[in-house]
């Protein structure tokens, strides 16, 4: 019997393993359908899930802004030497001409073209000042990154950097990530790598080593922000448990909030040299360029919109289940009936729309929502609002219907729809001992369960392999 049992858990698990290592989705979620008809014992009518627009390269909606603004090179023209070789100072700046031009729009152009296109600074030429650089990428809209930020460098990668965020459209700043060749002398902090960071230490900010050498390695021209790897922290090395990653972007603030950002700020604290020593001769060796900047992602609209539109160069999501606001973070006039809240990405694969709805629709909640062009709610029984006896506004996780008026919540929820955690926690989410959740490491049996479930909901579901 275990001998079956163990062959059995092999077999289920190089299956599910063969499949994950075929596919590494380019982004963490799908959720494309907002809404959809169905029939029901009240006629055709709409069924509403999560969702959220489609990833996309966010550098075509940015603005980009340089501190100093002066600080592009070829005003006045200026001649360039290479970092490994002094001598060789074949390389002309000059703004005048588009030939020899580098303004900072060529950071986010078509790549493959040649000659290569870059952005360009001045040359360290007011040495030992330090040449000091900020480049502020702002999109004026909440964005939730997707996939890594790349920054590619036509001369050596800087010794030292940091990677910065903001939330608040500018107004204050928080550290993504330090970069440095010696991050003990540059900002008093051990070096470590994002394979060094765990589930609970996800949130922590870092200095890495790796992205810092100087021109020997003159053919390693890309920085990384790895965001893919973070979310491997939760869904598996090839991230096929999703599950588990939406679970604790649903319960966890800080989580979220560590993804999503309004603004991006490069700050570029001292060029690659090359050496322990700056050549103090041969200055024009030293500067910064920039020929690609890479950052995926999609507007944040709270699992209320999938589609994000750019008018007067401005993003805003096209909010469905009857709310409003550039994140579709609030309800439309007449739809406060209940409180705004963000979907949710559970239950999988259609998540919760908790959708707004109408202010006069009794006591409770409203039932199934009639299909029509502007849906409206109607109570099924004038002296009983029914709560739980419909499609639209059924009992989650796990709840059970009675007398198809309340819902009755499992230990670990609360709300009219069992909508709800009762725990509040930060990283790792609900998990704690006294949440009534299982924990993050499942016992064997449940392993086999999960393996199971799996298979079953890629055969039966079509559940897609690219997210």
């Amino acid at each position: 019997m275990r001998f079956h049992f163990a062959l059995t858990l092999q077999a289920l698990w190089t299956g599910v393993c063969q499949a994950a290592m075929q596919h590494y989705p380019a982004a963490w979620g799908h959720y494309d359908v907002c809404k959809s008809q169905i029939y029901s014992d009240e006629g055709l009518t709409w069924d509403y899930m999560a969702c959220q627009p489609e990833a996309a390269d966010m550098t075509q909606y940015l603005k980009v802004y340089l501190d100093p603004p002066n600080i592009t090179c070829g005003d006045p023209p200026e001649t360039y030497c290479a970092l490994e070789n002094p001598y060789m100072c074949n390389n002309e700046c000059d703004a005048s001409t588009e030939e020899l031009a580098h303004p900072p729009e060529l950071m986010f152009d078509i790549e493959g073209r040649n000659p290569t296109t870059f952005w360009q600074s001045t040359s360290w030429k007011k040495y030992p000042k330090a040449l000091l650089v900020n480049i502020t990428l702002s999109w004026n809209k909440t964005i939730e990154l997707t996939d890594d930020i790349v920054l590619t460098f036509e001369s050596g990668r800087p010794e030292q950097m940091v990677l910065e965020k903001s939330l608040d459209y500018g107004r204050s700043w928080q550290p993504y990530q330090f970069y440095a060749t010696d991050c003990l002398d540059a900002f008093t902090m051990e070096p470590k790598t994002v394979q060094d960071l765990t589930q609970h230490t996800l949130l922590d900010i870092i200095c890495t080593e790796d992205y810092s050498r100087g021109y020997v390695w003159k053919y390693d021209k890309t920085v990384r922000f790895e965001i893919k790897d973070r979310f491997a922290l939760f869904a598996g090395p090839r991230l096929h448990n999703m599950a588990s990653l939406y679970g604790q972007l649903d319960t966890t603030k800080n989580l979220r909030d560590f993804f999503t950002i309004t603004d991006l700020r490069i700050r570029l604290l001292r060029p690659a040299t090359g050496a322990t020593m700056v050549d103090e001769n041969n200055l024009s060796r030293y500067f910064y360029a920039i020929s690609d900047i890479k950052v995926q992602g999609r507007c944040k609209c709270n699992l209320h919109a999938n589609s994000c539109v750019y008018d007067k160069e401005k993003l805003s999501c096209e909010c469905e289940h009857n709310t409003t606001g550039p994140d579709c973070g609030r309800c439309k006039r007449n739809y406060q009936g209940r409180a705004w809240s963000a979907g949710s990405y559970l239950p999988i694969p259609k998540g919760t729309a908790n959708i707004c709805i109408p202010n006069n629709i009794g006591p409770v909640i409203a039932p199934q929502v009639a299909l029509s062009t502007t849906p409206s709610v109607h109570v099924a029984n004038s002296k009983r609002a029914r709560v739980c006896d419909n499609e639209l506004l059924r009992c989650q996780n796990g709840g059970v219907c009675v007398n198809n008026l309340h819902c009755n919540c499992p230990s670990a929820y609360t709300g009219l729809q069992c909508e709800k955690p009762r725990c509040e926690s930060e990283l790792g989410g609900c998990r704690g001992s006294d949440s009534g959740q299982a924990p993050l490491m499942p016992s064997s049996f449940t392993l086999l369960l999960l393996l199971l479930g799996s298979a079953l909901l890629r055969e039966i579901l079509c559940w897609p392999t690219v997210l």
